[in-house]
């Protein structure tokens, strides 16, 4: 009762009641374009081929869970968010490699307003390439009805239109919304695909394809999964800084105790998209490569999603790309030298030099837990599959897909739960990490 209570509290705000309705709209037009289809194509044989096994749906079936579906089933919003998810992670690298462009970022709101224009133009160029080479799928599998140059003109355009309106929709989110826009519409597409799997696995269950202890352990599966990101998303080792009391002028500054918070999980789910992106380039090389020599084939097979060879090489770039990110947002002598300047110290360690070296420490330890925990995050429905020997893949147990659900809605709960506190109401989350701080 105290959880409605608080959930209804929610409407009896009115500018959170509007951010909510407006996202709930948004939600609904962008689930409305994936019924909407691309003209010209033959949908039974697209999803009967993405519903087998086999090189196609191993290197779709990624991109096919972020878009809600939306390849295997040829509609208008095929494409998704993943051309602008694409563009923010090539502008990420291209900041860290043109100085100008980083130089940008610091240039408070005009900057950033600028890079995201960069961005907006960047990934209307990986739409146009993904849509092409979607195309280019359909060509080569026979897809469809009327393959001419028309078809392909007003195939590419619709899917590019697609991309950019569901960008435009995700922007609109983060101005007048609740959450980041792309992170929502990502959560969305996920959500989607829910009812579909646990549809799947009861049906299993009663055409008894599977038994139902095989179906009560997936679902258990999901739970723990959610549990545990739930738990280690919100760890975080708290460091200690002391600051030295001042006296300036007639005040006194300084002597508190404040603490910098390290979450277990600093990179979030970049290193698995990351890791995820670049094994699809050999993916789409090795089809090539199996048709004129032997190992090709093997090596293909092996690297399909699920495979161990694929299984091996995504835990471990997700591991590497987890502390490369790492060093991206930590720079321990920076981190030292500011603790320094403000005339604060760690107890027990000097300033300077071994601060710098406790961090570099510290961030090596958190960050090895945190890359495992990822790694084994995405390679865990691959064991469970292999364990129960499952023939069809279930979208619920990815782990994957369940961090990205896990952060978007705590921080959708943490706006929503600051609007409600600032307005003396009870935190939308009575033992949340605000409402818990606000009580005291």
């Amino acid at each position: 009762m105290i959880l409605l209570k608080n959930f209804l509290n929610i409407f009896r705000v009115p500018e959170l009641r509007k951010k909510v309705l407006f996202t709930l709209g948004v939600l609904i037009v962008f689930q409305l374009g994936h019924h909407i289809p691309v003209i010209g194509i033959d949908i039974e044989k697209l999803r009967h081929l993405m519903s087998g096994e086999g090189l196609v749906k191993g290197i779709f079936s990624y991109l096919d869970m972020f878009s809600g579906g939306g390849l295997s089933n040829g509609v208008l919003f095929a494409l998704g968010i993943n051309p602008y998810i694409t563009a923010s992670i090539m502008m990420q690298f291209l900041a860290l490699s043109i100085p100008s462009l980083e130089q940008l970022l610091k240039e408070g709101e005009y900057g950033r307003k600028l890079v995201n224009q960069y961005t907006r133009y960047l990934a209307l160029g990986v739409a146009v390439a993904q849509a092409m080479g979607y195309a280019t799928l359909i060509q080569r599998l026979d897809l469809a009805v009327d393959p001419n140059w028309a078809f392909y003109f007003i195939f590419i355009l619709s899917l590019v239109v697609g991309s950019v309106f569901v960008m435009w929709l995700g922007e609109q989110i983060s101005l007048f919304g609740i959450g980041n826009g792309s992170s929502v519409l990502i959560f969305a597409n996920i959500v989607a695909r829910f009812p579909n799997d646990v549809i799947k696995v009861i049906g299993n269950a009663l055409n008894n394809v599977i038994s139902w202890p095989t179906a009560i352990i997936i679902f258990a599966c999901v739970i723990f999964v959610t549990a545990c990101v739930v738990f280690l998303e919100r760890g975080e080792r708290k460091i200690a800084v002391q600051y030295a009391r001042r006296v300036v002028g007639h005040r006194m500054y300084g002597g508190q105790s404040v603490y910098i918070p390290f979450k277990i999980n600093a990179s979030g789910v970049m290193p698995v998209i990351l890791a995820g992106a670049a094994l699809n380039v050999p993916m789409l090389i090795l089809p090539v490569l199996a048709s004129k020599f032997g190992i090709g084939m093997w090596l293909a097979e092996s690297l399909a999603r699920g495979g161990l060879l694929y299984n091996v090489l995504e835990f471990f770039m997700i591991i590497a790309f987890s502390f490369f990110y790492m060093t991206i947002q930590f720079n321990p002598e920076e981190l030292a030298d500011n603790i320094k300047k403000s005339g604060g110290f760690i107890p027990g360690i000097r300033p300077g030099r071994k601060t710098a070296e406790f961090f570099n420490y510290l961030l090596m330890r958190i960050g090895l837990v945190g890359a495992i925990y990822l790694g084994l995050l995405a390679i865990f429905p691959a064991i469970i599959h292999a364990l129960l020997d499952l023939k069809f893949y279930v979208t619920i147990m990815n782990g994957t897909s369940m961090l990205i659900m896990v952060g978007v809605a705590l921080e959708m709960a943490a706006q929503i739960e600051s609007y409600l506190i600032e307005h003396r109401y009870e935190g939308f989350l009575s033992s949340g990490r605000i409402h818990s701080r606000s009580s005291r």
